[in-house]
């Protein structure tokens, strides 16, 4: 097997500036690959990580540590009867009439609101002004809570996914992941209680009533759910968004052909989860030993997938360092759902229980956006720069243009 020092580190500042270089040299010559800072083998192939993500061999023992100190126990750490009833129970929400009844003109109004203090300027970077704001504020009117608390909420967030990704074990990191539960906790459990007692029409509201079999939700579990629902749902939407107009930004005959028919926007959206996808690694880990391209792994050792890696398989894509939204390798129909041919959203039982709500938001948001944009085009002389190795996506997207008059 091929040692860490053949390819450029992933803990490396190089391959922080752009891991595709070394994902591809992984992908050619080293797909099985023990990585000692992590402790962890790295797999980068599409056809091993799509198969870490479907076998049950492969199990989510690792959320243990890498989110219970953050989050308490959540969803992601279950499985058999127990994690298909506690799926069960918050599935209703993301999907169907809730998503389309209940949810989305909440959507529609978060986007628009935020869209009117800059539409009339002519300029406004679309990360800080738009995306960073958008999703957490929507899963704050989702569960009931002050928007008035969205600083709070974002440094929550950001605190978490730094825990998340924290592949150099940082002690300060670490510090701050394991604070941001305690003040979550604390900050959250009151609420759950007062709703308990005086339910309302919100999410939280459902979650404290919602019972399957006998079986309900602790305090502590809709706690938990909260809080990944505001890490996850937060990070990766914000950096999905970013990412679909850095992406057609950068592709100006594409932009156009998106804005000139919107029924490309679910392929723009698909196209940059491939491409550019929001998060870039998930873990797993083995309850037996495995073999996969490359090697074997053995029982009770942590998988690192490389899900930035495996969107670019040549096996599997055609011309994959390409930004292709009328791309035919690529099926949109399903690529928001666990039949998806690509692996942003990871793939079998622990399938992205939010991507019809990250769709419905992004689809809003790119529509909303185009329509009180219709010249977009980046500031002048600014190139994206995509920053991050967990997750990853451009942290500034400053863009001009000409203000619709009503």
């Amino acid at each position: 097997m091929p040692t860490a020092q053949q390819v450029t580190d992933i803990l490396s500042p190089e391959f922080a500036a752009d891991p595709y270089p070394a994902y591809r040299v992984m992908r050619d010559s080293a797909p099985l690959l023990w990585h000692e800072a992590t402790r962890s083998y790295i797999v980068s192939r599409y056809e091993d990580v799509e198969r870490v993500f479907k076998d049950d061999r492969f199990t989510t023992d690792n959320y243990d540590w890498q989110l219970e100190p953050v989050h308490g126990r959540t969803i992601l750490q279950l499985s058999g009867r127990e994690h298909a009833v506690r799926r069960a129970l918050v599935a209703p929400a993301f999907r169907g009439s809730d998503l389309r009844e209940k949810f989305l003109p909440l959507i529609e109004r978060n986007s628009r609101e935020l869209i009117d203090a800059f539409r009339r300027t002519g300029s406004a970077d679309l990360v800080t002004d738009y995306a960073t704001r958008f999703p957490v504020n929507v899963i704050a009117d989702m569960l009931g809570l002050d928007k008035a608390d969205h600083p709070r909420f974002h440094r929550w967030y950001t605190s978490v996914i730094a825990f998340l990704g924290n592949l150099s074990q940082d002690p300060e990191v670490a510090a701050a992941g394991e604070r941001t539960r305690v003040e979550f906790a604390e900050y959250m459990l009151p609420v759950v209680r007062q709703r308990r007692e005086h339910p309302g029409d919100d999410l939280l509201s459902t979650l404290c009533a919602a019972e399957i079999d006998g079986v309900s939700m602790s305090d502590e579990d809709i706690k938990a759910f909260c809080s990944l629902l505001l890490a996850a749902g937060g990070e990766t939407t914000d950096k999905a968004i970013a990412g679909i107009f850095a992406n057609l930004l950068l592709h100006p005959e594409q932009l156009a052909a998106v804005r000139e028919d919107r029924g490309l926007v679910p392929a723009a959206f698909a196209e940059t989860l491939r491409y550019t996808p929001p998060v870039h690694m998930i873990m797993r880990q083995t309850a037996t030993e495995v073999t996969l391209s490359g090697g074997t792994v053995p029982a009770g050792a942590t998988v690192t997938c490389l899900i930035g890696a495996a969107n670019r398989d040549g096996s599997r894509y055609r011309d994959p360092d390409r930004f292709d939204v009328f791309r035919d390798d690529l099926t949109t129909t399903t690529a928001f759902s666990a039949a998806a041919d690509h692996l942003a959203f990871a793939l079998g039982r622990h399938f992205c229980v939010g991507a019809l709500l990250a769709k419905a938001e992004v689809e809003t948001g790119v529509n909303q956006l185009l329509d009180a944009m219709p010249d977009l085009r980046l500031a002048e002389g600014f190139d994206p720069v995509e920053k991050g190795v967990f997750t990853r996506g451009p942290q500034s997207l400053p863009v001009r243009f000409t203000p619709v008059t009503d």
